[in-house]
């Protein structure tokens, strides 16, 4: 498979592999991380499926409606620019020198290959695909059904110039009809420009792939985002790895860092962080004030789905770092987010609700 982009051979060393441009690969075409992973066996992880399945928690999807803001095509354009607008779950939208970009669109109804199964959305989005302005640019940060959502692709394509994606994910766009003059693909440290925001892709510690035979076949990133006077982070999905300090030495501060902190469990340690390390990671990128994303929007672990805002918003205060947790659709300023942003924890009471019902059964 070609791309275009230079890729690195596979690397003797995790110094290499985290700082080589490109991505490493193996012999058999697949990309690998700069940390070794953890082998899952085949017994554990059908363990885990089992359990996923038929007997999850009953606490992992929230009882209340969560609170959703609504947008308007007219609010979003009359937005003052570096104004950033959380969608649900990974999907951000970025007002940057008047245009406007969206991170890992997903609106379908069930992040899954299948609409009649899989995990369900806690809520809709706070505005639809047809009153999106137009879009300067999509940032796509690897092709798992979370976050890469052919729906969506397929909806916004008309209203978007641009598509910037990890090697190889590029290539399942044009597969599906994308026109290849509209496709980005980026290795590890390699960047573009779209009308004067340079978007550069970054490592992560996690792995791809949307069906049984084709794991690991594109790549998976991070992104630096940066305009005329905003520096963001975009973490993707990814593990705790030395990377973060590497991103950080290079091109910190941030202004603002969204870092997954969400769909976490020990069993899977690799390739979702647990809170506290999601914090490290912000700390390792210097980041100024962080915004946790990658939760409040699908069932995808086994622990409470307010956890990953409990936890966070607990580490936070304990080290008296800033952390941003605007409720959906809500406007945030990039520059000043803890000027913008209410500061009450949204999701509480919605917590206390849920605690009184299951008091009130028993």
């Amino acid at each position: 498979m070609a791309y275009p982009s230079v890729i690195a051979e596979a690397a003797t060393n995790n110094l290499d592999a985290l700082t080589a441009p490109g991505a490493p690969r193996t012999r058999d075409g697949q990309f690998r991380n700069p940390a070794r992973m953890h082998k899952m066996g085949l017994l554990k992880g059908l363990s885990i499926m089992v359990r996923m399945l038929f007997d999850k928690p009953a606490d992992t999807v929230p009882r209340a409606a969560i609170p959703v803001h609504a947008m308007t095509q007219q609010q979003l354009l009359a937005a003052p620019d570096r104004t950033l607008y959380r969608l649900g779950h990974s999907t951000v939208l970025l007002k940057l020198d008047g245009g406007f970009w969206l991170t890992d669109p997903v609106f379908s109804e069930r992040a899954s290959p299948m609409q009649w199964a899989g995990p369900k959305r806690f809520h809709q989005p706070p505005i639809s695909m047809q009153d999106l302005p137009l879009l300067k640019g999509i940032i796509l940060s690897h092709d798992h059904y979370d976050h890469l959502d052919h729906a969506a692709v397929m909806a916004l394509a008309p209203k978007t110039e641009v598509f910037i994606t990890p090697l190889g994910v590029g290539d399942r766009l044009i597969a599906w009809g994308i026109p290849a003059n509209k496709v980005r693909q980026l290795g590890w440290w390699q960047s573009t420009q779209v009308d004067g925001i340079r978007l550069l892709a970054t490592p992560t510690q996690h792995f791809s792939g949307r069906s049984l035979t084709d794991r690991n076949k594109t790549l998976w990133a991070s992104f630096v985002i940066e305009d005329r006077e905003a520096r963001i982070f975009f973490s993707g999905d990814s593990g705790y790895f030395d990377g973060f300090k590497e991103i950080g030495r290079r091109y910190g501060p941030f202004d603002l860092t969204m870092v997954e902190t969400g769909a976490y469990d020990p069993q899977w340690p690799d390739v979702h962080m647990q809170p506290e390390e999601s914090l490290q990671a912000h700390i390792d990128l210097r980041g100024k004030v962080m915004l946790p994303i990658h939760n409040g929007t699908f069932d995808l672990s086994l622990h409470p789905w307010h956890d990953p805002f409990s936890r966070i918003a607990g580490l936070a205060a304990e080290r008296r770092l800033p952390l941003a947790t605007p409720e959906i659709g809500m406007p945030m300023s990039i520059m000043a987010p803890l000027e913008t942003v209410a500061q009450q924890q949204w999701w509480a009471p919605l917590v206390a609700q849920e605690a009184a019902a299951r008091a009130a059964v028993a």
